[in-house]
């Protein structure tokens, strides 16, 4: 697969065609199943950029890096690429001219087409690290679902979300109807965000859900007549 973006802006803080190129490699290159590539890490670090409360470097930088850096250019290099390319993404959301980054999938009859698969399960996964407050507010508040519309489509239709109802697959034009309502989906939701913040009742309940979270994972199983029980 390869990856594209349709912002052709440059801005201070943006990676260059050789600096994503680099960083894309670099993530292939160390890459186990189901880790996210530059496409998701895209769709991640804008989840975060967005949502109801800041994340910082400690938290989101274990979903992205798995493996340990080769040396210490190496890893102040592509620690500096991800701090370049979230503040991009900072950039582009305050002057609205955010593009997301990606995928390019070739089909058997060899066209070239845009994927939102990546970037959706990258985003997804930024929404999960949160998930306490979002979900309490998308379960209180249908504007939010409502914001969310075209790319809980995207996500249903690529399987990285599933839906209580069945749907049909998205038309290839009303698939790319969503991927072009990806960057005023953003200013909506940030903007949401803004004018609704988290109320001390939101925190106080997900962190107490992240809490109990943690500890259910980090629990040894308990044993009952020999056998252990999760």
């Amino acid at each position: 697969m390869n990856l594209t973006t349709q912002n052709t802006t440059e801005w201070p803080s943006s990676l260059d065609d050789g600096e994503l190129a680099e960083l894309d490699q670099y993530l292939r290159g160390h890459a186990r199943e189901g880790d996210l590539q530059l496409d998701g890490v895209h769709g991640l670090l804008s989840a975060f950029n967005i949502g109801p409360m800041q994340i910082l470097p400690d938290e989101w930088l274990p979903e992205i890096l798995h493996a340990p850096f080769s040396d210490e250019d190496e890893g102040n290099r592509i620690l500096a690429l991800l701090a370049k390319l979230n503040d991009s993404i900072i950039a582009e959301l305050e002057v609205d001219a955010y593009e997301p980054i990606l995928g390019e999938i070739e089909s058997e009859e060899g066209e070239l087409y845009l994927s939102a698969a990546g970037w959706c399960e990258g985003f997804s996964r930024g929404i999960d690290l949160r998930a306490g407050l979002w979900e309490q507010r998308l379960a209180g508040d249908p504007q939010l679902m409502q914001l969310l519309g075209p790319v809980m489509a995207l996500a249903v239709d690529e399987g990285i979300l599933t839906a209580e109802a069945d749907f049909e697959k998205l038309s290839e034009e009303e698939y790319d109807q969503c991927l072009g309502q990806i960057p005023g989906v953003l200013q909506q939701v940030g903007q949401y965000w803004q004018d609704h913040p988290a109320s001390e009742q939101e925190l106080e309940a997900s962190l107490q859900r992240a809490d109990a979270e943690a500890e259910a994972a980090n629990a040894p199983p308990r044993h009952r007549s020999g056998q252990s029980v999760h």
